[in-house]
């Protein structure tokens, strides 16, 4: 992989061109909740033992946050990350946190277990719903902590929340629909509430026929597309984004490139996933043993080489009424923040989580 472009041309095919005809304009144009749903679920319910398999025990399908690459575990720099979310959005006790996409329920458990909140997470994969929700019960945080199955848009209505998080689950809302997303979450949340959106995307090219190594970015993402993580076609450049954020009344407090961490991040998978080919070969196949481990490479380069990156964006209504002090009491960027040493979220699994689990040499 780190020669493939002394080997590959990335000039777009005939395929690449079938693909966007026949199923990318066609997922951009509707994403309805029922479109959504079957996308979602193809890929995030196909077994809780395949995404054990790489993202390891903490069940974080997003980037952790490494302060030392070269002796930090990947556990380690998970729980970072998750410190460092909810240290962003100032959480404490008490107040109401929503996390939108909240995956395998990692981060709720973690803002109610070491931050006290009163934490609500939402995805559509029942696969997530089920392991988060046993998370949060050997967590001892039932009480303050609860998931449910559901699309975004069922979100139940008539509730203001005090923290919103949406860690790369707005790639699947869609490019079309992602205005309305964002006032949404403006809605919901209250005056002097934050906002935490995390979200991935190529980097900003020159012009789609001006050749380049965006080409690659090009097509690497439809690869991503095409084969992991379809329907997630709001993978954009962070103007976009922000755009999006100011057109909804938000003011923009700070932005983090974290793409480096995640770059780091999937490499830490994709040594996981190479340790547990065997399980993978007998329960999977081949095809998605491969599958998977040209996915987790090509992305580790693609992270390092800013190809695609990560933004870490902290919100808030742009109103008078804010206290905008708040940001020189703490400081908000993750470089800066007291992150040393995390709370952790250990436990212990049964089989045939223990083995996944389980450092290979």
């Amino acid at each position: 992989m780190k020669v493939r472009s002394d080997y590959f041309d990335y000039s777009v095919t005939a395929h690449h061109i079938k693909f966007v005809v026949s199923r990318l304009i066609p997922e951009v144009v509707i994403h309805s909740k029922a479109q959504d749903e079957r996308i979602v679920r193809e890929h995030y319910d196909r077994g809780n033992d395949f995404f054990a398999s790489f993202l390891g025990p903490r069940m974080v399908y997003t980037s952790g946050f490494f302060m030392d690459v070269e002796n930090e575990s990947l556990e380690l720099a998970q729980d970072r990350k998750m410190s460092m979310v909810c240290q962003k959005l100032m959480m404490k006790p008490g107040e109401k946190h929503l996390d939108i996409g909240c995956g395998w329920g990692t981060l709720v458990t973690y803002a109610a277990k070491h931050f006290g909140m009163d934490a609500t997470g939402v995805t559509i994969a029942q696969e997530g719903y089920d392991w988060g929700t046993k998370q949060i019960k050997d967590h001892g945080v039932s009480d303050k902590a609860r998931i449910l199955r559901s699309d975004y848009r069922d979100i139940p209505k008539g509730q203001k929340w005090d923290k919103i998080t949406c860690l790369e689950m707005a790639e699947h809302v869609g490019i079309r629909k992602f205005q309305g997303f964002i006032q949404m979450i403006y809605d919901m949340m209250e005056d002097d509430g934050k906002f935490y959106l995390q979200q991935a995307g190529l980097r900003a090219n020159p012009g789609i026929f001006n050749k380049g190594e965006h080409w690659q970015d090009l097509v690497w993402g439809m690869f991503m597309s095409e084969y992991i993580f379809s329907g997630a076609d709001a993978s954009t450049p962070l103007a976009f984004l922000v755009k999006s954020l100011q057109t909804a009344n938000f003011e923009v407090a700070h932005i983090e490139n974290i793409g480096i961490h995640y770059s780091h991040t999937i490499h830490h998978w994709y040594y996981n996933w190479m340790s547990n080919e065997a399980y993978i070969m007998e329960k999977y196949g081949q095809k998605w043993f491969r599958l998977w481990q040209l996915f987790l490479s090509w992305s580790v380069y693609i992270g390092a080489h800013g190809g695609s990156t990560c933004w870490s964006i902290t919100a808030h209504k742009n109103l008078d009424s804010v206290d905008r002090d708040q940001y020189i009491k703490q400081a908000n960027m993750g470089l800066w923040m007291d992150l040393k040493n995390p709370k952790n979220l250990d436990r212990t699994f049964d089989e045939p989580w223990a083995s996944l689990y389980a450092k290979k040499k």
